[in-house]
């Protein structure tokens, strides 16, 4: 009897594994994004490139950001608060005609948010999905707003959010500096 279930047990994983392969496992292709939509998108993004710093309470600078351009440009990399116990990555990469971010955060968790339109000098990132969360109400990253005053200023405006509605506690604005 024992090996009777199992056998059946075997069966059915193997025969699902063909079927969801069979039916799923192609991968999706989304069309390559143009010209355009990677200047106004990823374009901004690579173009922060370096390490950015900022100010604390007390006027003493330290490191916030780093940006790393990587994958043959097709992907940038961001580390915030490189070396710290809160230290996080951010992955931005086109998908299609869309600019996407993966937040890596300190929480454990990992949104996602996109962006489709823009304006030069500014990337407003929406909710897309999350995965690793932990409980229905535990918080998480669900919107980005990175704006460029400047080749060596921006700001990320961050908003937070728990059961799909923002949080207004925790809505974090880091204005940051290029380091020279």
């Amino acid at each position: 009897m024992i090996r009777k279930s199992m056998f059946m047990w075997v069966w059915i994983v193997a025969a699902g594994s063909l079927i969801g392969c069979a039916a799923g496992g192609r991968a999706k292709v989304v069309p390559a994004a143009t010209a355009e939509q990677s200047a106004l998108l990823l374009d901004q993004v690579k173009a922060l490139e370096g390490t950015w710093e900022m100010t604390d309470d007390q006027g003493t600078k330290f490191v916030a950001a780093v940006f790393t351009v990587s994958s043959s440009g097709s992907v940038v990399r961001e580390v915030m608060f490189p070396g710290s116990p809160h230290e996080m990555t951010n992955v931005y990469h086109m998908d299609g005609p869309t600019l996407v971010m993966t937040h890596y955060c300190a929480a454990g968790n990992q949104p996602r948010m996109r962006a489709t339109a823009t304006r030069p000098g500014e990337i407003a990132l929406k909710f897309d999905s999350v995965t690793n969360l932990k409980a229905a109400d535990e918080k998480y990253m669900g919107e980005l707003t990175i704006t460029m005053s400047g080749p060596d200023k921006v700001d990320a405006a961050w908003k937070s959010f728990v059961r799909g509605e923002a949080v207004a506690d925790h809505s974090p604005v880091f204005t940051m500096t290029r380091k020279k």
